[in-house]
C-alpha cells in the first residue's frame, strides 16, 4: 500500500517505530492543498494537516512510502483514523508522474485554527522535510509557523529521543 506522509510521519525514524515495513518510494505534491498546524491532537496541541483549497498555486509536499497491508491498522491508530483524521486517496506528482495513495485528512470537527504545534512535533516535520530532500523554500514555510513548549515533561523527552537518532 502506498501512503503519502506530509506531517511527523515523513520522519523515516519515527514512521518505522509504527509500521516497520515502511520504505520509501519517493518524494511528492499534493496540488490544490496547504499545509497547516490547525488539526486537534490528543495532546491539546496542533498537528499537520493537508487543507484542501483547490487553489493550483497550494502545494503539499511530503513522502510516499510503501507499508505492509497488515501494518495499516497500526498506522490508522496511531494517527486517530475515525478520531479526528480521515482517510482519503489522493493522486500525487511525483517527477513528473502520477501516484496513487492513502492520506489522513483532518476532519472539519477537528480543526481549530488557534492551536499550534510542540516544539518537538514541529522538528518532527521540518526534519523529515530535511531528510526527504524537500524544497528548500518548502521547508522555510514549516520553519515559519511558531510552535510552543510541551508541558508535559516525559513526552517531550521521550520525543526528542527520536528526535536525537536522526542519522
Amino acid at each position: 500500500m502506498k501512503y503519502f506522509a506530509y506531517g511527523s510521519n515523513m520522519l523515516h525514524q519515527r514512521l518505522k517505530r509504527r509500521v516497520p515495513s515502511a520504505k520509501i518510494v519517493s518524494t511528492a505534491k499534493l496540488v490544490g492543498y496547504k499545509l497547516r498546524f490547525h488539526k486537534r491532537g490528543r495532546d491539546g496541541s496542533g498537528k499537520c494537516n493537508a487543507f484542501k483549497t483547490n487553489d493550483p498555486q497550494d502545494k503539499v509536499y511530503g513522502a510516499v512510502f510503501e507499508i505492509g497491508s497488515l501494518e495499516k491498522i497500526v498506522l490508522d491508530e496511531s494517527e486517530g483514523l475515525g478520531y479526528g483524521y480521515n482517510e482519503e486517496q489522493v493522486e500525487l506528482l511525483s517527477n513528473g508522474n502520477k501516484i496513487e495513495a492513502f492520506m489522513y485528512i483532518a476532519d472539519n470537527s477537528a480543526i481549530d485554527e488557534s492551536l499550534a504545534p510542540y516544539t518537538w512535533y514541529k522538528e518532527f516535520v521540518v526534519n523529515g522535510a530535511k531528510q526527504n530532500s524537500l524544497p528548500p523554500e518548502y521547508i522555510s514555510y514549516l520553519e515559519s509557523f511558531a510552535a510552543m513548549k510541551d508541558p508535559d515533561k516525559v513526552r517531550e523527552a521521550q520525543n526528542y529521543k527520536i528526535l536525537s537518532a536522526i542519522e
